[in-house]
């Protein structure tokens, strides 16, 4: 089977760094599904706004080279191993993910969906309404992710640093930053990280389980 893009990702991360680990845990954070020429057809999304969440799948076009039948996830540290195929990792033969989204609302015949954890530009290869009786399992099992539903980090900043983004970027950075953008086995107090985020460098540290925003510098 050969498989084509329909749509495309626009959001504020132009880079992998600072992509939420998982969708809808930064559920402030917008992005916009824009359509193929090919597939820009109203008739094609007739009925979606009756759904609350999508299912997208997509493409994990900064994976690894290479099949690998283990991966080391960074929530275990980095260094135990499990089969590729009980992970998220984008380490997978064909390099597709999956992500649950809400959709916000649609713009003639695009989508606007909150709480993607795509980059800018990922390629989307279908959308699928997500169907919550048939879908949700109260009782399912998470393996190793349920020890870290609830993770986040405490988040301390100037509210000077964060007035310098425009307002309606401000709660998703501040969401983006509580998912902890680091590489999981990354320990180190003193280390200054820093990702582009629409349109200007953050940088921040991390001291145990607290984050400190320690600038915000626009790009020209």
């Amino acid at each position: 089977m050969i498989i084509k893009p329909i749509a495309h990702i626009e959001n504020d991360l132009p880079k992998k760094f600072g992509i939420p680990r998982q969708s809808r845990i930064a559920k402030s954070f917008l992005s916009r599904i824009v359509f193929e020429e090919e597939y820009r057809d109203k008739n094609a999304l007739r009925g979606i706004e009756e759904y609350s969440h999508l299912w997208l799948i997509w493409e994990f076009t900064e994976a690894p080279d290479g099949f690998s039948p283990t991966v080391r996830p960074p929530r275990l540290g980095g260094n135990k191993r499990v089969g590729v195929f009980a992970t998220r990792s984008p380490n997978r033969p064909n390099n597709l993910g999956l992500s649950l989204v809400k959709l916000e609302r649609t713009e003639d015949t695009e989508l606007i969906v909150s709480g993607a954890d795509l980059m800018n530009g990922t390629p989307i290869y279908d959308i699928k309404p997500y169907l919550p009786g048939f879908e949700a399992i109260p009782d399912a099992k998470g393996g190793f992710a349920d020890n870290y539903t609830d993770y986040s980090l405490t988040l301390e900043y100037d509210q000077k640093l964060l007035d310098r983004l425009p307002e309606k970027k401000r709660q998703p950075l501040l969401d983006i930053l509580a998912c902890d953008p680091r590489p999981s086995y990354q320990n180190d107090p003193d280390r200054i990280y820093g990702f582009e985020y629409a349109g200007f460098e953050i940088k921040f540290r991390v001291e145990k389980n607290v984050l400190n925003l320690t600038d915000v510098i626009h790009l020209l």
